[in-house]
């Protein structure tokens, strides 16, 4: 995302003298770094340092006490929410592990914590139960501490999130957009549509299914209704049904496998995973079962996360550019924090599908990840 010039201070219009928003817009920093390498404040970084004294000597700039006041109103903190998995697998369990890791949040806040230390922002990280429905506290005293928060997922209910963006700027990741908030996400209609033509025009399926995410997931809800449109206008057979919802874990998709074996139920020849740990587990339930994959079913996946390149077979599936939904996100916050730019944007990354060997395709070289 382009960075934004700074306003003009228009406080005391027509004096021609420079604003600490002239020297941050020079610096390419935000007006609380400025203030910290005037006021001497917490060993900004070198580079930081030069930058600011550079454009104040260019400037010929003056600090006042208004500067000082004005940057002193940033606590220079962005808050995150993730939602975290219920763990569900017993001791021993072959994914319990699993289940506690966050990859795909964790490569978003890794994205969300560089842009932010170009910022000399600090992040605060909060995680809450995908089934907790008390955690709405938790996250207005988080809103009290930060200049802003960023809310992965379907975190509060639209009146919820209503009355916090009256107290702080928002950014959903995934989510859905409003007026008082912006929204960023991966474009899962595109993906999905992608997808689904790979399967059915370039590899002949004829019955496939989609193995969903939480139910309540803005991205799961995009990602099956596109699916099982395009697969019914394409002519084939979209399976569907309750028994067909996981919960973008591992041991989820495989539990559902599990069941559908045990139902002796019929099986659709192609299964596009909400995610691609689900597809993961996937995977390995079917070979447990001693089905091949691709072989006897397909397996896709969705976000091309890094053990998708390792996965045996190596897993097709929608890429996103994880890292830079993260740092899209605090670019968006920071612009609303800084110099008020207004909510009700959706910002939207586009996705490719990448094709490997678990959708059928014959393997080739190895397809290196877009910078994020």
């Amino acid at each position: 995302m382009a960075q934004r010039s700074l306003p003009v201070d228009n406080s005391d219009p027509g004096n021609g003298q420079p604003t600490i928003y002239d020297v941050a817009r020079a610096a390419g920093v935000s007006i609380a770094s400025v203030s910290r390498v005037l006021n001497g404040r917490r060993n900004p970084l070198p580079d930081t340092r030069e930058r600011v004294e550079r454009a104040v000597a260019e400037l010929g700039f003056i600090p006042d006490g208004a500067a000082r006041a004005l940057s002193a109103r940033l606590k220079e903190v962005v808050g995150v929410v993730i939602r975290r998995p219920t763990v569900t697998m017993a001791d021993g369990g072959i994914f319990a592990d699993e289940e506690e890791s966050l990859q795909f949040p964790d490569l978003i806040n890794r994205g969300i914590e560089v842009a932010a230390q170009h910022r000399d922002f600090s992040l605060l990280v909060c995680s809450v139960d995908v089934d907790d429905h008390d955690y709405s506290r938790r996250i207005f005293a988080l809103a009290r501490k930060s200049d802003g928060l960023i809310l992965h997922d379907q975190v509060l209910d639209p009146d919820q999130l209503a009355r916090l963006s009256r107290q702080v700027p928002i950014v959903t990741l995934a989510g859905v957009q409003s007026p008082s908030t912006t929204n960023v996400g991966g474009d899962n209609v595109t993906g999905m549509r992608e997808l689904v033509r790979h399967l059915v025009h370039d590899h002949g399926f004829r019955t496939l299914a989609y193995l969903g995410g939480h139910a309540t997931s803005p991205d799961n809800i995009a990602r099956h209704a596109t699916f099982g449109a395009e697969v019914t206008a394409s002519g084939a057979a979209f399976t569907d049904g309750p028994q067909w919802q996981g919960n973008y874990c591992a041991a989820g998709g495989a539990r559902v496998i599990e069941r559908l074996l045990a139902e002796e139920a019929v099986l659709p020849e192609a299964i596009a995973c909400a995610n691609d740990q689900t597809a993961l587990g996937v995977v390995h339930a079917l070979t447990q079962h001693g089905l091949d994959v691709p072989g006897d079913i397909a397996v896709t996946g969705f976000d091309d996360i890094p053990v998708a390149r390792h996965l045996r077979p190596l897993l097709t599936t929608v890429r996103q550019p994880i890292q830079q939904l993260g740092a899209t996100a605090f670019q968006a916050l920071y612009a609303m924090v800084r110099d008020g730019e207004a909510a009700g944007r959706n910002v939207m990354l586009p996705t490719t599908l990448i094709r490997r060997e678990s959708c059928g395709c014959t393997p080739g070289p190895a397809v290196r990840p877009t910078a994020g």
